[in-house]
C-alpha cells in the first residue's frame, strides 16, 4: 500500500440518500467512507452538520468528478482551492480523480478517455504534476470504463502506468471498471489487472454494472457486485495484498443491510486473502 492510502480495510462510498440509513449503522461494519467533494463544497447547514457527523465517526477519503485531469483546457484552480481547503478541514487522507477529461471548452458531464499516446501521456502527466505541486500532496487517478476508443499508440494498460511514472502519483484501482472494459473492447481481465503497478495503488474500488448485451457493460455503481467482479478482486488481492477496498453503490440502494453485507464480503475476502494459482472469470 502506498503512503497516501491513510485507510485500511472495507470502505463504503457516502451518497445524501445514505445519510439517514447509515446514521446507526454499529461501530466496525465500516472503516472508512468516501465522499464526491463537488457535491459537498460550500454546503451548510444540516448537510455540514451531518458530514461533520460522518467525518468524526469515519476516516475519509475523497474521489472527485470535475477535475478533468486530460483536458486540454486550462486547470481549474478556483477548484483546486475550494478542494485543498476541503481536504483540510474534514482531514481527508486520500484525494483521487479520473483518468479522463470532462471538460472541453466547457464542461461536457461525461467522463471521456483520454487518447492512449506518448502526447497524452506527456499532457497528463503535466498536469498531474501542477496539482500535487498545488494541493501540496499526491493525488490517485481511476482508472475509467470507456465505450469507444480514442487513438492508441499504446495499449490502455501501458498508457496507465506510463501516466502514472510520468506524473509520479497514485493509482485508485477499478477492478469493476478492469472487467467492463473487458467485455467492451475483448481483453483478457486478469491479465490486465496483473499489469498495474501495485506498489502505487492507494485503495481500490469495486461495484455493480449493467449488462446491456453480451458484449457491452456500463459501469453505472447500480447495482450489486457480480461474482467475476468479486472474483477480480480475489486476484487483485494475490497479487497486490488485501489493499483497503470501496464499495460504489450510486443509486437503486438496497436495504441497508444487504448494502452493509457487500461491504461485509469486501472484509472477508482481505481476511482470507492468499495467492492463487489462478481464477476464472465467467458470467453465470
Amino acid at each position: 500500500m502506498t503512503e497516501t492510502a491513510l485507510v485500511s480495510g472495507a470502505g463504503l462510498g457516502l451518497r445524501r440518500a445514505l445519510l439517514g440509513p447509515l446514521t446507526d449503522v454499529p461501530p466496525g461494519a465500516v472503516d472508512f467512507m468516501e465522499i464526491a467533494p463537488e457535491n459537498w463544497i460550500g454546503l451548510g447547514g444540516r448537510f455540514s452538520r451531518q458530514l461533520q457527523g460522518f467525518a468524526e465517526r469515519y476516516p475519509l477519503v475523497c474521489h472527485g468528478l470535475s477535475l478533468s485531469i486530460g483536458a486540454q483546457d486550462l486547470l481549474d484552480f478556483d477548484l483546486l482551492k475550494a478542494i485543498k481547503n476541503f481536504i483540510a478541514d474534514y482531514d481527508i487522507r486520500c484525494y483521487s480523480e479520473h483518468l479522463s477529461y470532462c471538460s472541453h471548452e466547457g464542461h461536457l458531464y461525461d467522463l471521456l478517455p483520454i487518447p492512449f499516446t506518448e502526447e497524452g501521456v506527456r499532457h497528463t502527466a503535466a498536469r498531474i504534476r501542477q496539482v500535487q505541486d498545488f494541493l501540496g500532496q499526491r493525488i490517485a487517478l481511476e482508472n475509467v470504463s470507456y465505450y469507444a476508443a480514442p487513438d492508441q499508440g499504446m495499449t490502455e494498460s501501458e498508457f496507465i502506468n506510463a501516466v502514472l511514472d510520468e506524473g509520479d502519483c497514485d493509482l485508485l484501482l477499478d477492478v469493476n471498471n478492469i472487467y467492463v472494459n473487458s467485455i467492451n473492447h475483448g481483453y483478457d481481465p486478469s491479465e490486465f489487472l496483473r499489469s498495474m503497478p501495485g506498489h502505487r495503488i492507494a485503495y481500490i474500488h469495486i461495484a455493480g454494472h449493467y449488462k446491456e448485451a453480451e458484449d457491452l457493460r456500463v459501469d453505472t455503481h447500480g447495482a450489486d457486485v457480480i461474482e467475476p467482479v468479486w472474483a477480480l478482486l480475489d486476484l487483485a488481492y494475490s497479487c497486490f495484498g488485501p489493499l483497503p477496498t470501496l464499495l460504489e453503490r450510486d443509486f437503486n440502494f438496497p436495504p441497508i443491510a444487504e448494502l452493509l453485507g457487500e461491504v461485509g464480503r469486501v472484509r472477508r475476502a482481505q481476511g482470507q486473502s492468499a495467492p492463487l494459482a489462478e481464477l476464472q472469470f465467467t458470467e453465470a
